[in-house]
C-alpha cells in the first residue's frame, strides 16, 4: 500500500509553475488595463530609461526577445510618444531610441517590474539559496525541453501570439 504522507513532488511542481504564471499573466493585465501597457511595452521603456538612448538591436538582445518584435513594441511606444527614434548624426545608417519626458513619466507611474521585486527579494537569500534555486530552475528548464531559442532568429511557434 502507498504511504499517502508522501509529497507528490511533481504535483507541487506543476502547480508552482502554473501559480508563477498565473501571477504573470494577473499582473500584465492590470498593468495594460490601468496603464495602457504590456509588460514587454514598460520592459522596453524601463531599460530605454536606464540606457538613455540605444539601438533597436542593442535593445532586443537586452531584454531577450527578437529584433521585429521588438520593433513592434517600439512602434506602439512611439506612437504613444513614450520614445522617439532619432538618426545618428556621425553615423545615419544608426538610428537610436530615446526615452521621452512622457515615458519616463510613465515609469514613474508603474508599479515596479516583477523582475524588480523579485531581484530584491532574491538579494535576501543565502549564496546557498540562490544557487540551489539557480540549479532547480535550470534543471527544470533542461526537463522542459525549453532551451533558450535565439531571440533574432524567431523560429519559435506562434510568435505572433506573444505579449507585445
Amino acid at each position: 500500500m502507498k504511504n499517502r504522507n508522501i509529497p507528490r513532488y511533481e504535483y507541487r511542481i506543476i502547480h508552482s509553475l502554473r501559480r508563477i504564471s498565473r501571477s504573470v499573466g494577473i499582473h500584465s493585465r492590470k498593468l495594460n488595463a490601468k496603464f495602457g501597457l504590456t509588460t514587454p511595452q514598460l520592459i522596453c521603456l524601463d531599460v530605454l530609461a536606464k540606457a538613455n538612448k540605444m539601438i533597436l538591436r542593442d535593445l532586443a538582445r537586452k531584454i531577450n526577445l527578437g529584433e521585429s518584435t521588438v520593433n513592434g513594441i517600439v512602434d506602439r511606444l512611439e506612437a504613444k510618444d513614450f520614445l522617439i527614434r532619432r538618426r545618428s548624426a556621425e553615423d545615419r545608417r544608426k538610428v537610436y531610441l530615446e526615452i521621452t519626458e512622457a515615458g519616463r513619466e510613465m515609469i514613474r507611474k508603474t508599479p515596479p517590474l516583477l523582475q524588480d521585486k523579485l531581484s530584491a527579494s532574491l538579494a535576501g537569500l543565502s549564496d546557498a539559496e540562490k544557487r540551489t534555486i539557480t540549479e532547480s530552475l535550470e534543471r527544470l528548464v533542461e526537463l522542459m525541453g525549453a532551451e533558450d531559442p535565439d531571440p533574432a532568429k524567431e523560429n519559435y511557434r506562434n510568435t505572433k501570439n506573444l505579449e507585445t
